[in-house]
């Protein structure tokens, strides 16, 4: 089955809780952008779906999309805004499919309150330890995970390094940096 056709199956299945499709975007992998309250049923239905079948969870990848040169902003082509990207694989089927959730970059636009997406642990074990790295790095707060701590960064370490507006430290713990 070629992206256009898991694309199609996705639309047709779930309607508009598929809100973007994207496939012959160039640099981009063929992908479905899905409502955040969406997110287990669709995964599931991917996993599940005898047509589909992607068993495998390669990837979960964070990305912000801020353009933080107030020059260049009005022109970036975007609002700022948080992307959590899924890459799925069927080796049953031997094809790949990508899945991003858009998310605002603060929960109800309060600075330093982590945006909101549900865990897929429960549709694919290893979401655990990428979805970990997605919170450690970049502030995303994954609801029903099992264990959603820091697995790169120190407990004690504050902000997510990999926001585009995030300040380094100049020391932490009495090491200074820079």
């Amino acid at each position: 089955m070629n992206a256009a056709d898991i694309a199609a199956t996705l639309q047709q299945h779930f309607g508009d809780k598929i809100t973007a499709v994207t496939l012959d975007k160039p640099g981009f992998d063929p992908s479905v952008t899905v409502a955040p309250a969406a997110l287990v049923e669709v995964c599931r239905f991917l996993r599940d779906e005898p047509s589909l079948r992607f068993e495998i969870l390669s990837c979960i990848s964070g990305v912000d999309y801020l353009e933080i040169d107030p020059k260049k902003a009005p022109k970036a082509g975007f609002e700022p805004h948080l992307e959590v990207v899924y890459h799925l694989q069927s080796f049953t089927h031997n094809h790949r499919f990508t899945v991003k959730v858009v998310l605002p970059r603060w929960k109800d636009n309060v600075p330093g309150q982590l945006p909101e997406v549900p865990s897929v642990t429960s549709v694919w074990n290893i979401a655990d330890w990428h979805e970990r790295e997605v919170y450690d790095l970049c502030g995303v707060w994954f609801t029903g995970h099992p264990n959603l701590t820091r697995i790169l960064l120190a407990e004690d370490w504050v902000g997510h390094p990999l926001r585009k507006d995030y300040e380094f430290p100049l020391e932490y713990h009495g090491i200074r940096g820079r």
